[in-house]
């Protein structure tokens, strides 16, 4: 997923670190950022790196294949997902889409915030 502008700003300023993994090649990726820095005319370049995975080991060790979307050459295609890992390197959050669905990246913006506040105050967070 590309995280626009404003998201990748709202992600650093609560101190979260993007990375993307994609099945692409990586000449694809560069293509893709060279697109992303153009329409959005970035002075400061792109923020956060894209991993290359054209076999799908990574997709495929964490559970990231869609088994109902195949491309044509009839391989799982990979859900949309995002991982949150805490500062002391668990996991905090997992969620996955279908391949064919988007994030939302204000909701997760949300369940950040939840997890940074419930992480040092003992409180549940009901939005």
């Amino acid at each position: 997923a590309v995280v626009s502008t404003q998201s990748t700003w709202e992600f650093n300023k609560r101190g979260v670190k993007l990375i993307a993994l994609s099945c692409d090649e990586v000449e694809s990726h560069n293509g893709w950022i060279r697109d992303i820095i153009a329409y959005n005319n970035l002075t400061t370049g792109f923020s956060y790196p894209i991993i290359a995975d054209p076999k799908r080991d990574v997709a495929n060790l964490y559970g990231m294949l869609d088994p109902d979307e195949k491309d044509a050459k009839g391989i799982p295609l990979t859900c949309r997902a995002v991982f949150v890992i805490g500062p002391d390197k668990r996991l905090k959050l997992s969620l996955l889409y279908p391949a064919t669905t988007g994030r939302n990246f204000d909701e997760i913006l949300r369940v950040v915030d939840s997890l940074q506040l419930t992480a040092t105050r003992k409180v549940g967070h009901p939005c």
